[in-house]
């Protein structure tokens, strides 16, 4: 069925003639910020049958509901590019964490993993209705493990081949485009050429290139180079994703990373990124683990090698050095399967437990055990303040939060799931002013909304969807702490979804309007 043109909603407008409202829902006063980094404006925004049809004064119109927005910023719903939520957003499709933020849009997919063929799971989350949006990327270490196992070599032709087949049928099911996790078993053990050929294929399907880069310490910059070279020769537009500079060496090498960016925008490559705001990172205690030590999953029986255990010691306690200064408490473990009790705890804190000193020696042996056992999440405290505030006030970012959906209560994960949106807003924004209201919205709006393909949504215009966060700036903030991390953010009052309220006067609602966004390779099928 042809869907019919955003415009022709506004062909209702005053055309209550039989006496029905003219409007399904009128915010009325607020203080809109449209999302493009224009100044504000105090305006009505109205909708009928999802789309915003009017902003301007609505005043003397008529409504089926009409909210006060008065003192409240109007925002287009804030859409994050990188986040965790497959796991959970069937049995929790509320994304509650998300939406209390004004997050109306999740995509998953990230960091090279992705379910495979990709088309049967966007359907079972349709069928679970949720609350917000949802879109995915094809990840490219899920395509290369399908074909590859975790082999540490270039693959044959053949298997290039089939690669190839693999992110052309994730395309064609709806992936955004390609994703990679280089600093990841297997997508770490792909030389560069491999992912530029797996890239244009995403790119004949129109779709980008974000990347997990293969290295966020030591070896940031050559990465921020590698990824760039990918999108230039793939000839894809590409996005560094949750951007950082891991390592006290390294700190203040933002600056030197938004200059190869702007270098290579003035040559015409397409490459932007998203950050979330926090000074640590989360993933499994087995990232402390040298990756050549990983491959073909024998990692124990390289072990159980007298010579090869002293060089994956030796490799493990130059990254302690690097990334951590040594310093145990800078690691807190998020969950272990093996022992719930752990989580939470820092690896500083069991090694006293257990009598050790805390050397850069008894922390990678506790990794190895853990991961022997089954493997810890984890939370790592390597970046830098200034860093953070660098790539906020780079005009080429977006936010995005890399964040995991996890049941209320369970485990302590990273509090950017609970946090990143209303941490910028009320600490970057309102509290430091490292960043404009007007372009912090945009950074979480427009900005992801034109890198994704997702065409109608991102402002506060007419004929556009009516996904839409309404908050309070003097009051939004984050309340999760990696202490404490359960704790709802503050301020938002209401957010729509397709013009349906799914948080309404700080309530969730029952509603679940939520949809699949495909990217733009389904229509090949």
């Amino acid at each position: 069925m042809r869907r019919a043109h955003p415009l022709a909603f506004l062909l209702l407008v005053g055309t209550a003639g039989c006496g029905g409202p003219t409007y399904d829902v009128v915010l009325q006063g607020g203080t809109v910020e449209d999302g493009t980094g224009a100044p504000a404006r105090v305006a009505d925004v109205a909708i009928v049958g999802g789309r915003i049809v009017k902003v301007g004064d609505a005043s003397g119109d008529r409504a089926t509901r009409r909210i006060d927005a008065r003192g409240l910023v109007v925002a287009p719903g804030f859409i994050d590019p990188h986040t965790h939520t497959r796991g959970h957003i069937r049995d929790m499709p509320t994304a509650e964490p998300w939406i209390r933020q004004g997050v109306t849009t999740l995509v998953e997919g990230n960091d090279g993993s992705s379910p495979l063929p990709l088309g049967p799971f966007l359907d079972s989350v349709a069928t679970a209705r949720p609350a917000p949006n949802f879109a995915m990327f094809v990840g490219h270490g899920s395509v290369r493990e399908q074909v590859m196992a975790t082999a540490n070599r270039a693959p044959t032709a053949a298997e290039l081949d089939s690669m190839r087949a693999l992110v052309a049928l994730g395309m064609e099911q709806g992936a955004l485009g390609l994703s990679t996790g280089l600093a990841y078993v297997p997508g770490t053990y792909a030389t560069t050429e491999e992912v530029i050929e797996l890239a244009k294929v995403a790119a004949s399907y129109g779709g980008i290139y974000i990347s997990h880069m293969r290295d966020e310490g030591a070896g940031v910059l050559a990465s921020v180079r590698e990824t760039i070279r990918i999108g230039e020769e793939a000839g894809i537009p590409v996005q560094l994703t949750h951007h950082k500079v891991g390592g006290h060496a390294q700190w203040g090498q933002s600056e030197e990373s938004i200059r190869l960016m702007r270098e290579a925008r003035q040559r015409g490559v397409d490459v932007t990124f998203d950050q979330y705001p926090y000074t640590a990172s989360s993933t499994g205690l087995s990232f402390l683990i040298p990756k050549w030590a990983m491959a073909g999953d024998s990692l124990q029986m390289r072990l159980a090698v007298p010579a090869q255990r002293r060089r994956i010691l030796r490799d493990m306690l130059d990254f302690i050095d690097e990334r951590f200064g040594n310093d145990p408490e800078r690691i807190q473990l998020v969950s272990c399967d093996f022992d719930p009790s752990l989580g939470g705890r820092t690896v500083g804190d069991i090694l006293h437990e257990r009598g050790k000193a805390g050397t850069p020696t008894d922390i990678a042996e506790l990794a190895l055990e853990f991961d022997a056992k089954g493997g810890c999440g984890a939370i790592l405290h390597s970046y830098d303040e200034g860093d953070v505030m660098r790539f906020l006030q780079s005009e080429y970012g977006m936010i995005g939060s890399d964040g995991s959906l996890m049941p209320f209560g369970e485990g302590f994960p990273h509090p950017r799931a609970y946090g990143t949106y209303a941490r910028v807003l009320g600490r970057y924004v309102r509290e430091q002013g490292v960043i404009s209201l007007e372009e912090a919205v945009r950074r979480m709006t427009s900005a992801p909304a034109r890198r994704l393909g997702f065409a109608e949504r991102g402002e506060v215009r007419e004929g556009m969807v009516a996904d839409l966060a309404i908050f309070d700036p003097a009051e939004i903030a984050d309340r999760a702490t990696f202490q404490d991390p359960h704790q709802y953010a503050v301020g938002v009052r209401y957010v729509l979804v397709g013009g349906e309220l799914v948080l309404d006067d700080g309530a969730i609602t029952d509603a679940r309007p939520g949809r699949i966004l495909y990217g733009p390779g389904r229509s090949a099928r």
